[in-house]
């Protein structure tokens, strides 16, 4: 499914409120075309950027920096230090502090972790979680209850979070956090809806999420933005970008 493209708004500060661009992309650990990767991403403009399944094993410093100097953003934090999940920046964005969460280990499953940060971007105070969520439901449920225990944590009036939550809209853990933040798509849909697989589109398992004091502006995945060739080399999933008003007050 998609909606009209239309124009995003640019990042800027205005009338109070900080206008931010937040991209959501599970990378498949850059193990397919790094150039088409790095122009999505660039394609996007973004003031932040949450990752999932980044590097996470040898070298795996080196192809995070390899990706931050090709988007020419910073890494703020994640990674293998996160069990994959990773947060980049702008410029824009000044630093208050930045967290790696390792969540509880089911022996037979994959480690799962948050990367977390607090940041301010044109006055804005912002917290951030990017997290990938477990195939398995059970455990799928917990984390996501953990994600919400993380943010109310955080000690902001503001967050957004976002990821590949292995599940569809409906589903105990998507449903958990929807119920208690805002799914970006649903307040304002942009763009294309479903992000897997990018041959064949046909389920929204990436989401942004959202405190309710930030006005969603759009959210969906960049078709209008993005070349269909670099969608489909750069990885596994599509991306999701989220244009924001956060208030600076």
């Amino acid at each position: 499914m998609t909606t009209p493209g239309g124009e995003l708004p640019a990042s800027a500060t205005e009338n109070g409120a900080a206008v931010v661009r937040v991209l959501s992309y599970n990378i498949r650990s850059m193990r397919d075309d790094n150039a088409a990767l790095a122009r999505v991403i660039r394609a996007c403009e973004p003031d932040l950027v949450l990752i999932q399944e980044a590097p996470r094993f040898f070298r795996w410093r080196k192809a995070a920096a390899r990706l931050a100097a090709a988007t020419d953003l910073v890494i703020l934090g994640g990674g293998a230090t996160a069990a994959g999940p990773m947060l980049l920046c702008s410029l824009r964005a000044t630093v208050e502090r930045t967290e790696d969460v390792l969540l509880p280990l089911t022996p037979g499953l994959h480690r799962r972790g948050f990367a977390t940060a607090v940041v301010r971007i044109g006055g804005a105070r912002i917290g951030v979680l990017s997290a990938h969520l477990s195939l398995q439901e059970a455990e799928r449920y917990g984390q996501a209850g953990a994600l919400l225990d993380k943010l109310a944590a955080m000690g902001v009036d503001h967050a957004v979070a976002g990821g590949d939550l292995n599940e569809r809209p409906g589903g105990r853990a998507f449903a958990r956090i929807a119920g208690t933040l805002r799914d970006c798509w649903e307040v304002a849909p942009w763009g294309g809806e479903f992000t897997s697989t990018p041959g064949d589109p046909h389920q929204r398992i990436d989401a942004v999420f959202v405190t309710a004091g930030i006005e969603v502006l759009a959210c969906g995945v960049p078709l209008s933005l993005t070349r269909r060739d670099d969608l489909l080399a750069a990885t596994d999933h599509l991306p999701v970008l989220a244009t924001l008003r956060v208030p600076t007050r």
